[in-house]
């Protein structure tokens, strides 16, 4: 009989997980099957039979995951005298920490900056131009993207890479790279994947980095293992291969990242690398009702790279999943929100609502509908740190930390206006010879910045990022008595509500952990848990959330499945499209709504579509059309 855990009493399978204390452990653990609460639990576990609680380490692929996590073992083990927490937190993060305390032997500052995107492309712009490119050839996002990926495959511009040998685009390519490389070594700057690169080459050149952190964190744990990328599974085999008790959670059917490097094949190698490892499937769902399983399974069984595993469910059968053929993308957003409309009237709380689409563009005109019917959304991925007036508040603690971070610089350099102009910018940033008036107005530049450093050094976060925006000038120059000045006012003082939850550290620990946590934000972690509203989203974004009901939109062929995912093989996109459909309709709850469009409106060009094939793997005794809908749940 399985034992109770608080208000947990886990099934055998589950239970199994949380004993297994010890070597490589592989727990399949499929969508709903509870492998948080296995996770955190396995964790308590080894703490009460004696394991020190911050030799534990647990990497999961979001800040709301990693929240949720630390949240269940505090509230588990947080009145244990002399407990310290076991460090839980995604892939950057962790590799941040390291780099900030071990980086220093491989030539990296503990006060760097990370680059998010718009950073990265800002500098990659800049070198196109340098080099006089076209930048409709030479596209910024797509040799970022490029760059990214092979950072992901651990080359860098110094490795033998076919890449030189491609074309006269391929070596020019190359040249940008390095150029690249340069301007964030002289920037002290990394970008995400270098976060993760940098952290593979310090623990290879440097055994004995590598083996103080195997000694401190001697038990790890890796959640959404089948998302890990070539660097990261190089990361967890080193860090893991001295005590070898790792244990990692994962579901091939839940593999969607293809495209940002994740290659699925890491799980399926795990017995390969770990001969001795025990295999534990969790099957039953605690989410979904069962006619929504029996979709799920129908659907994911016809992909032929997985592990075996059936879900089961022990919930009512629940209703039928409802099928819209709308005319056009309007007549769809229509459909949508008019039974979104009856569902909340019905009495579902509008938070308890997901609006999931295939791509982006796909919101417009969904926003628009909900809007004529009075709906609150929040259409998630709109990211608080990536504001204007964020950015330049955050680009003056960055500055501060990082005079070589010259991005930054040029940011806050003439911002609020200060009288600094593009010729004196340029030969400030260049170290050129300055007349007496110019001089005096970079040295109160650099005064105001000693100022902030000081603040960062001394006072908490809030007060920090409170005094910055001060000092800086920014929020009288916001509280210009404008409505947009209003607005970018109130944005910046949010930020130091925000920075609250820093004061906890010692500073400037705590601004450090703010500017890290703003650069690696994900799109959950922009969801607002306490506004009650429809969640519009992507199902990429969707994944790892629940909700009582799911639209699917656009299922159309060419749109979902999409055609332009890049692949090298028709099967592998087809197959990660499937997953894409399963991981949208594994967040149901109780009810699904799926529709397609027979006309759609795509970059200008009115297009007649194909119902998606993936609506014709749902057998069709689980469908029932539009005109049939069941409002209320069952």
């Amino acid at each position: 009989m399985p034992k109770k855990y608080d208000a947990f009493t886990p099934n055998q399978s589950q239970e199994d997980a949380i004993l297994t204390q010890s070597g490589p452990v592989l727990i399949v653990a499929g969508a709903g099957s509870g492998k948080t609460m296995v996770l955190t639990h396995r964790i308590s576990h080894l703490i009460e039979k004696g394991v020190k609680s911050d030799s534990i380490l647990a990497i999961t692929f979001t800040n709301k995951a990693a929240d949720e996590m630390k949240n269940r073992v505090f509230l588990m083990l947080g009145e244990r005298r002399g407990f310290l927490s076991p460090w839980i937190g995604t892939f950057h993060s962790f590799c941040v920490f390291i780099l900030r305390n071990s980086g220093k032997v491989i030539g990296i500052n503990g006060n760097f900056s990370i680059l998010d995107e718009e950073d990265s492309l800002s500098v990659l712009k800049e070198i196109i131009k340098e080099f006089s490119l076209d930048p409709k050839k030479f596209e910024p996002k797509k040799i970022r993207n490029i760059i990214s990926r092979k950072k992901n495959e651990m080359e860098s511009p110094k490795s033998d890479s076919d890449i030189m040998s491609e074309s006269d685009f391929g070596r020019i390519l190359f040249e940008i790279w390095r150029k690249y490389e340069e301007r964030l070594a002289k920037m002290k700057g990394l970008d995400f994947d270098d976060l993760l690169l940098k952290t593979a080459v310090l623990f290879t050149k440097h055994p004995d980095v590598l083996r103080e952190w195997q000694e401190r964190f001697k038990y790890i744990h890796i959640d959404e293992y089948q998302d890990t990328n070539l660097v990261q599974y190089h990361l967890v085999k080193l860090l893991a291969e001295k005590y070898r008790n790792i244990c990692v959670v994962g579901d091939i059917d839940q593999a969607i990242y293809s495209w940002r490097g994740a290659d699925f094949r890491n799980i399926l190698h795990f017995e390969r690398d770990w001969p001795d490892a025990k295999i534990i499937t969790l099957e039953e769902n605690y989410r979904s009702t069962k006619l929504i399983l029996d979709a799920a399974n129908a659907v994911i069984v016809k992909n032929k790279a997985r592990l075996p595993k059936n879900l089961y469910s022990k919930k009512p059968a629940g209703p039928k999943i409802t099928l819209f053929e709308a005319a056009n993308e309007e007549e769809e957003a229509k459909l949508i929100s008019e039974m979104s409309r009856e569902m909340i009237r019905a009495g579902i709380n509008p938070r308890d609502i997901a609006v999931l689409y295939r791509t982006n563009f796909q919101s417009r005109i969904i926003e628009e509908k909900m809007i004529g019917e009075n709906i609150a959304y929040q259409v998630i991925g709109v990211k608080f740190y990536e504001r204007k007036e964020i950015k330049d508040a955050l680009g003056y603690l960055k500055a501060a930390l990082n005079r070589e971070d010259i991005l930054s610089l040029k940011r806050i350099i003439n911002f609020p206006p200060r009288g600094i102009g593009k010729v004196l910018l340029t030969k400030i940033l260049s170290d050129q010879n300055l007349n007496q008036k110019e001089a005096a107005k970079k040295n109160e530049l650099l005064k105001l910045l000693d100022e902030i450093k000081k603040d960062i050094e001394a006072e908490n976060a809030s007060a920090s990022v409170k005094l910055a925006i001060k000092k800086s000038g920014l929020e009288d120059y916001f509280g210009d008595g404008t409505e947009e000045g209003e607005i970018r006012l109130s944005n910046i003082q949010e930020l130091v509500t925000l920075a609250r939850r820093y004061d906890i550290y010692n500073p400037p620990e705590g601004i450090l952990k703010l500017l890290e946590d703003a650069a690696l934000m994900s799109d959950q972690d922009t969801i607002k848990k306490e506004e009650n509203s429809i969640k519009l989203m992507t199902v990429h974004a969707a994944k790892g959330l629940e909700f009582k009901v799911v639209f699917v939109a656009g299922l159309e062929e060419g749109l979902f499945p999409h055609k332009a995912l890049d692949s090298n093989s028709e099967d592998l996109k087809d197959e990660e499209e499937r997953r894409l459909f399963y991981v949208a309709i594994t967040r149901a709850k109780e009810k699904i709504f799926l529709s397609y469009a027979i006309f759609r409106t795509i970059f200008g060009e009115r297009k007649i579509n194909m119902p998606s094939k993936f609506i014709s793997d749902i057998p069709e005794e689980l469908l029932e059309q539009g005109n049939e809908a069941v409002i209320t749940l069952e």
